[in-house]
């Protein structure tokens, strides 16, 4: 394992640390205060999670579907839904995901996921994609970014990009591949949340503690 990548476990799991109740504190984030309208499950996430670097398969497959699955629908809905999205995949296990194709009826019927055929068939037909690939889904992903997470840290919200020319070129390659639900702005939300770039605001304590 390369020392940039013993670095980034090290960050996410230092980040993972910290009390769930750390939202009441002072740090400054991507958005003022107060959150309205952002569950304790997101804040969460954004401290933890969103922008950190992830190396794990299974972990990038997950967040992969959830991505397609936000499709449509706002983050924090999903983020609120992902434990139950969880579950209903096995973890998202590729390969157990890739034979769930005589458990769409009961997914189906799950209230507590999201609901979309087309979606739960693209997750299943992508753990497929992604078992074929000939290489770990981690080293396939990060092969677009092969000098590393890219860091902006812009200044305000308006300078994050929905689209950027490194998704629009990762979004071609994962549909020649054969990967659905890849367009060029879920790629780069998928970017985000992964850790290949880092758009924490300057000034949200998230952003220098992923940079160093």
């Amino acid at each position: 394992m390369s020392a940039k990548r013993k670095s980034a476990k090290t960050t996410a799991a230092k980040a993972g640390e910290r009390s769930t109740e750390q939202h009441n504190d002072d740090l400054q984030r991507c958005w003022p205060q107060p959150y309205l309208g952002l569950s304790h499950d997101m804040l969460i996430y954004h401290d933890t999670e969103w922008g950190t670097p992830c190396y794990d398969s299974q972990a990038l497959f997950e967040r992969l579907a959830l991505e397609a699955m936000q499709t449509g629908l706002s983050w924090n809905t999903i983020i609120n839904k992902r434990k139950a999205i969880d579950s209903a995949f096995h973890d998202f296990d590729i390969e157990r995901v890739a034979h769930m194709d005589d458990e769409i009826p009961e997914l189906m019927e799950n209230k507590a996921i999201i609901r979309n055929r087309r979606k739960i068939e693209a997750t299943i037909h992508n753990a497929r994609i992604a078992l074929d690939l000939g290489m770990p889904l981690a080293d396939y992903i990060w092969s677009f970014a092969p000098d590393g997470p890219h860091i902006n840290s812009p200044k305000s919200r308006e300078e994050v990009p929905a689209v950027t020319q490194e998704s629009i070129d990762m979004s071609k390659a994962m549909k020649k591949a054969g990967f659905k639900f890849v367009g060029p702005t879920t790629m780069y939300a998928y970017m985000q949340s992964m850790g290949m770039v880092n758009d924490h605001l300057q000034g949200c304590f998230r952003c220098p503690e992923i940079n160093n």
